[in-house]
C-alpha cells in the first residue's frame, strides 16, 4: 500500500510499506469492540480453563475421601513372609527376624512398587509378629466366660513415633535376644490395659517351646497419636483387644480376650522359642497425595503386579518364595469407580450445554463484527485486496486481542482453581482463542467470496432454505434421535455401574469413563439445536397471519411490528439456537439439582419414617411420648413396638414385626406417602389375642398411656387373626391365610395378611409386617421407638428429653449424610456454575442480537417520525416487535426443556450424585429424574423480560437522541 496524496491504495508485496499498520489503525478506530471482544475471550477463557481443574479437584478428593473411609484395614497393603525354614541354622532363622534385616528387604520392597501407587513412609510399618494367639496362664485377666486371655506378641518399628507414653517406659531388649531368652519386655496401649487390667509392671506369662513359659513384663502404657492411621489401623488388634467369640449350640456363647504385647523390634528373635508361627511382614499404606482419579486404571494395574503379578515375584525373590500380598484396595477404587460413572455423563450434560452456547455467543460477536465492517470489507474486496489477504490480516487483527485475553483468562483460571492438570486447560484456553481468532476472518471469508457492491437482502420472505441446510438440519435430527435413544436404553451409566467389575485396570477405564459415548452428554444440546433450527422456520408463518387482521385494526403499530417480527434476518438462528440451549441445559441441569434434592429426602424418609425417630433397645419410658408431644416443633408422635426377630411360620426366617396404633399410624403413612392405608383394615377384632409367654392376671395398660393394649390370656387362649400390613415379599411368602407368629419374648400370635404395600415408616427394608398394638401382649406391646412429625425440630431438646441411652436421628441429619462424598458436592457446584455460566451467555447472546439490530431499529423509527409516529407509539413498537422473538425463544426454551426432561427421564439415574454409598440403593423412583416447574419457568420469564425490557430501554435513548443524525445518507453507524 503506498502513499498518493492523501488516499491509501492496495499494492504488491515487494513495493514500500504502508504508513500507518493495519492492526494498529483498526484498533484505533473501534477501541470499545476490542475491549469488548477482550473481555468475552478473558471470561469464556476462564471458565473453559477452570472447567477440566475444577473435575480434577473434586474427582481426586473424591478417591481420597473413599481411601479414607475405607479404614487403612482395607486400603493398605499387607505383605507377608512364613516363619524362617526349619532347614536352617538356628543362627540364620534369628537373623532373618532381626531389625536390619526387616528393614532391608522394606526398603527393597518400596522399589518394587510401580507408580502411581506410592507408600506413605510415615504410616508403612513392618516387623515380626506370631500368627497363632497365645494362651496367657495369669488368673487376672477377664475371662468373661472362664476361658483365659490369649496374647499375640509383635515387634512392629517406629513405635516411639507413632505413640504417646502415658506410664512408665518404652520396652527395649538389653543384650542380644535369642529363642532361647526367657524375658522380655512389652508395652500395651491404654485400650488394652484398660480392659484387661494390665499395669506397669504386670507379667504376662505366654508358652514356649520345650522350656518354661516366656515372660513378658509390661514396662509402659502408650496411646496411639494417630488411632485411625495406617500404623494402628492395618492391624487394630495392636491398639484395641478383641473379643472372640466360639461358636457354640448353647444359648450363651463362650467369649475370651484376644490382646496384643508391644516388643521391642530387637526382641524378634525370642518369638521363635514360641508356638506362635512369628512372621515377617510389611505393611505399605498408600499415599493419598498421590492418588489421583485421572491415573485410576494405572494404579489399578500397579496393584494387580503387586498382588499376583511381576510385582509379587519380585517381592517373593527379594523376601521369601512363599511370601504373599493382599490389599481391598483395588475394591475400594471399583467402588468409587462405579460412583463417578454415575456422575460424569450428568457434568458431561452442563458442559456440553454451556460450551455450545458460549460458542454460538462468539459466532455471534464475530457475525456482529463482520456486520458492522461489512461495508469496508465489501470496499476493500472491489478495490482488489485477495480473499486470503483479507482473512489473514483480519485474524492477525483478531489474535492482536484475543491471544492476550486467553493467556490472562488461563492465568485467572490457574489462581482460581490451583489445582489440576494443567494440560488440558491449556488445551481448553488454546482451543477458545483459536475461535476467537477465527470466527471474523471466517464469516468475512463466507461473506465476501464474491466481489459485490452492496449486500442482498437476507430476510426470510426472499430467502429460501437451500439444500444444504435441509441436508444439516436433517443430519442433526438424526444425531439428537440416536442420543435420546442411546440414552434412554442405555441410561448415564452406560452399564458400568453394576458393580460386578473385578477391579482391574480394564474395569475401571470402562467405569471411570461413564457411557463412553459423548453423543449421550449431547442429546439435551442437539435437542435444541433442532427446536431452534425448526422454529425459525416455522414462526414467520404465524405471524404473518396475525398480520394479516392486524392491519385492518386502528393504528399501524401493531401491524407494522408484526410484519417486521415475521420477516426476521435468517442471523436469528444464532441467537435463538443460544437460547433454547441454554434453556434446555438449564431446564436439564435445574431437574436434576431439584430431582437430588428429592431424592435425598425421600431416602432420608425411607430410613427413619418421618421427621425424627427416637429408639431405643428396650422399652421407652412411659411418660416420654407425651413429653414429646409438648417439644418445640413436633406436631405429632407416633409410637412403634418393633421386634426385629420374629418368627412367621415355622420356618428360621425372621422377620420385624412393628405394633401401631393404626389411627395414628394410617395418618403418618398419608402424610409421608410411605403405604397409606385405612386404619379399618389394620384394627384387630375384639377377640384377637396373644398367646403364649406374655400372661397376665388381667389386661395390661399400653405403657406410654395412650391406648390400652388387648394383653393376653392365659397360654393357648387365641382369638381371630390379627389383621397385618405386609411387604410384597411377605405376602408371596406367606400368602393371605393365618399364619402363626412367635415373637422375641416367646410369645405367639396369629395373623392375616390384609394389606400389602411396598413401604412402609416403621420399617425400612423389602420385609416386614405391622399389626396393631392393641393385639399384642404387654411385653411386646411397649413401645421401642417413637416417629415424630413437626418442623424444626430442635435435637437438642429431643436428646435431652429421651436421654442418652436413646438413639435420636432427624431427617435434617440423615439427609446430610449423602452430601459427605466431595465427589458428589464437588460435581453439584460444578454442574450449578455450567448452568449459570450458559444462561449467562444465553442472556448475552440476546443483548447481541439486539444490538446487531439497533442501527436499524434507530433509523426505522427516525423514518418513522418524519411521518407522524408519536415517542409512545415508537416505544410500543420496540417492544411489540421484539416479544415475538422473545415470545418464542422463552415459550419454545420451556417446551424443549420438559421434552428434553420427559424423553431423557428414563435413562437418567440420580442414585449416585444424590446418595452418598454407591452401595446403599435406595428403593425404585427415589432418585429418578422430574421436571421441576421451576427451572422450566424462571429462565423462560427472565429472558421475556431481558427482551421486553432492552427494546424499551432502546426506545427511549433513541427518542432522547434525535433523529438527525439516524436521516443521513452514508453515515458509519
Amino acid at each position: 500500500m503506498s502513499e498518493v496524496g492523501r488516499r491509501w491504495t492496495f499494492t504488491r508485496r515487494d513495493t514500500e510499506p504502508p504508513v500507518a499498520p493495519w492492526i494498529r489503525t483498526r484498533l484505533r478506530a473501534a477501541p470499545g469492540a476490542a475491549v469488548a471482544l477482550a473481555l468475552l475471550v478473558l471470561a469464556t477463557v476462564c471458565l473453559a480453563a477452570s472447567f477440566p481443574r475444577a473435575v480434577d479437584r473434586y474427582e481426586d478428593a473424591g478417591l481420597r475421601r473413599a481411601v479414607t473411609d475405607a479404614t487403612a484395614l482395607r486400603t493398605s497393603v499387607q505383605m507377608s513372609a512364613p516363619p524362617p525354614s526349619l532347614g536352617a541354622t538356628q543362627g540364620e532363622r534369628e537373623s532373618v527376624l532381626r531389625p536390619a534385616a526387616v528393614r532391608e528387604r522394606y526398603e527393597r520392597i518400596l522399589k518394587v512398587i510401580e507408580r502411581p501407587l506410592v507408600a506413605d513412609p510415615g504410616q508403612s510399618a513392618y516387623g515380626v509378629r506370631t500368627t497363632k494367639t497365645l494362651e496367657a496362664a495369669e488368673k487376672w485377666l477377664p475371662r468373661p466366660t472362664g476361658l483365659p486371655a490369649h496374647m499375640t506378641l509383635a515387634a512392629q518399628n517406629g513405635l516411639a513415633e507413632h505413640a504417646r507414653l502415658r506410664a512408665g517406659r518404652l520396652p527395649r531388649a538389653d543384650g542380644p535376644v535369642t529363642a532361647t531368652t526367657a524375658e522380655l519386655e512389652a508395652a500395651v496401649t491404654t485400650e488394652t490395659a484398660e480392659r484387661l487390667h494390665i499395669e506397669v509392671g504386670s507379667v504376662i506369662h505366654v508358652p514356649a517351646v520345650e522350656r518354661a513359659p516366656l515372660a513378658v513384663r509390661v514396662t509402659g502404657i502408650v496411646a496411639p497419636r494417630d488411632r485411625e492411621g495406617a500404623y494402628w489401623a492395618t492391624q487394630p488388634i495392636l491398639r484395641t483387644p478383641s473379643l472372640v467369640r466360639l461358636p457354640a449350640q448353647g444359648a450363651e456363647p463362650s467369649t475370651y480376650w484376644v490382646g496384643t504385647l508391644l516388643l521391642a523390634p530387637d526382641a524378634a528373635p525370642a518369638l521363635l522359642g514360641t508356638p506362635g508361627a512369628p512372621a515377617r511382614y510389611w505393611q505399605l499404606a498408600p499415599a493419598l497425595s498421590a492418588l489421583t482419579a485421572s491415573e485410576l486404571p494405572r494404579l489399578a494395574s500397579a496393584i494387580a503386579a503387586l498382588e499376583s503379578g511381576p510385582g509379587l515375584l519380585k517381592v517373593r525373590a527379594l523376601t521369601d518364595p512363599e511370601a504373599d500380598a493382599s490389599t481391598d484396595l483395588d475394591d475400594v477404587l471399583t467402588s468409587y469407580a462405579e460412583l463417578r460413572s454415575g456422575i460424569r455423563p450428568l457434568v458431561a450434560v452442563a458442559a456440553f450445554g454451556s460450551a455450545t452456547v458460549a460458542a454460538v455467543v462468539l459466532l455471534m460477536a464475530g457475525g456482529l463484527a463482520a456486520d458492522r465492517r461489512r461495508g469496508e470489507l465489501t470496499l476493500l474486496r472491489a478495490r482488489g485486496v485477495s480473499l486470503r489477504g483479507l482473512t489473514a490480516r483480519l485474524f492477525a487483527e483478531t489474535a492482536v486481542v484475543s491471544v492476550p485475553a486467553a493467556a490472562l483468562g488461563l492465568v485467572a483460571a490457574l489462581l482460581a482453581v490451583p489445582y489440576g492438570r494443567l494440560s488440558y486447560a491449556v488445551w481448553t484456553a488454546a482451543a477458545v482463542a483459536l475461535l476467537a481468532c477465527a470466527m471474523l476472518p471466517v464469516r468475512a471469508w463466507l461473506t465476501h467470496r464474491a466481489v459485490r457492491v452492496h449486500g442482498a437482502r437476507e430476510d426470510l420472505a426472499d430467502v429460501r432454505p437451500s439444500r444444504r441446510r435441509t441436508v444439516a438440519e436433517l443430519t442433526l435430527l438424526v444425531l439428537a434421535s440416536a442420543a435420546v435413544y442411546a440414552l434412554r436404553s442405555r441410561g448415564t451409566s452406560g452399564g458400568s455401574g453394576s458393580g460386578s467389575g473385578s477391579g482391574d485396570a480394564a474395569d475401571l477405564d470402562a467405569a471411570g469413563s461413564g457411557s463412553g459415548d459423548q453423543l449421550v452428554a449431547l442429546a439435551p444440546v442437539l435437542i435444541g439445536v433442532i427446536a431452534a433450527l425448526v422454529l425459525v422456520r416455522l414462526h414467520p408463518l404465524p405471524l404473518r397471519w396475525l398480520a394479516r387482521p392486524a392491519g385492518r385494526l386502528r393504528g399501524a403499530v401493531g401491524h407494522l411490528s408484526l410484519a417486521r417480527a415475521g420477516r426476521t434476518s435468517v442471523s436469528a438462528v444464532l441467537p435463538l439456537l443460544a437460547l433454547l440451549t441454554a434453556l434446555t441445559t438449564a431446564a436439564f441441569g435445574g431437574s436434576v439439582l431439584a430431582g437430588v434434592a428429592d431424592a435425598r429426602d425421600r431416602a432420608a424418609l425411607l430410613n427413619l419414617g418421618a421427621d425424627a425417630r427416637v429408639e431405643v433397645m428396650g422399652a421407652l419410658p412411659a411418660g416420654l411420648p407425651q413429653q414429646l408431644r409438648s417439644a418445640s416443633g413436633v406436631r405429632e408422635v407416633t409410637p412403634l413396638s418393633i421386634g426385629y426377630q420374629a418368627r412367621p411360620g415355622t420356618g428360621v426366617e425372621t422377620v420385624p414385626l412393628a405394633g401401631v396404633d393404626p389411627e395414628g399410624y394410617a395418618r403418618l403413612a398419608r402424610s409421608t406417602h410411605l403405604g397409606a392405608f385405612a386404619a379399618d383394615e389394620l384394627k384387630a377384632a375384639s377377640g384377637s389375642k396373644a398367646s403364649g409367654a406374655s400372661k397376665t392376671a388381667g389386661g395390661s395398660k399400653a405403657t406410654d398411656g395412650s391406648k390400652p393394649t388387648g394383653g393376653s390370656k392365659a397360654a393357648g387362649g387365641s382369638g381371630a387373626p390379627l389383621p397385618a400390613l405386609a411387604s410384597p415379599a411377605v405376602a408371596d411368602r406367606y400368602g393371605t391365610g393365618p399364619v402363626p407368629v412367635r415373637l422375641e419374648d416367646g410369645s405367639e400370635i396369629t395373623v392375616r395378611i390384609t394389606v400389602v404395600r411396598e413401604l412402609t415408616p416403621a420399617v425400612s427394608g423389602t420385609e416386614f409386617l405391622v399389626v396393631d398394638r392393641a393385639g399384642l401382649g404387654a411385653v411386646p406391646a411397649r413401645p421401642t421407638a417413637l416417629l415424630l412429625t413437626g418442623d424444626h425440630l430442635d435435637k437438642g431438646a429431643l436428646r435431652k428429653a429421651a436421654g442418652p441411652a436413646a438413639d435420636v436421628r432427624l431427617r435434617a441429619d440423615e439427609r446430610a449424610r449423602y452430601v459427605d462424598s466431595p465427589l458428589q458436592s464437588g460435581a453439584e457446584r460444578v454442574y450449578a456454575v455450567a448452568v449459570a455460566a450458559g444462561s449467562g451467555y444465553a442472556v448475552l447472546a440476546l443483548l447481541l442480537a439486539l444490538v446487531r439490530a439497533a442501527p436499524e431499529r434507530s433509523a426505522l423509527l427516525a423514518r418513522l417520525r418524519t411521518m407522524g409516529l408519536t415517542r409512545s407509539q415508537g416505544r410500543r413498537l420496540l417492544v411489540l416487535e421484539a416479544l415475538p422473538q422473545a415470545l418464542l425463544a422463552a415459550v419454545g426454551g420451556a417446551l424443549t426443556g420438559w421434552a428434553a426432561v420427559r424423553l431423557l427421564a428414563p435413562g437418567v439415574d440420580l442414585t449416585a450424585v444424590a446418595l452418598a454409598t454407591p452401595g446403599d440403593t435406595p428403593p425404585p423412583g427415589t432418585a429418578a429424574l422430574h421436571t421441576d416447574p421451576a427451572s422450566l419457568l424462571l429462565p423462560a420469564l427472565a429472558v421475556l423480560l431481558v427482551a421486553t425490557g432492552v427494546a424499551a430501554a432502546q426506545a427511549w435513548w433513541t427518542g432522547r437522541r434525535g433523529s438527525v443524525r439516524e436521516l443521513r445518507a452514508g453515515d458509519a453507524r
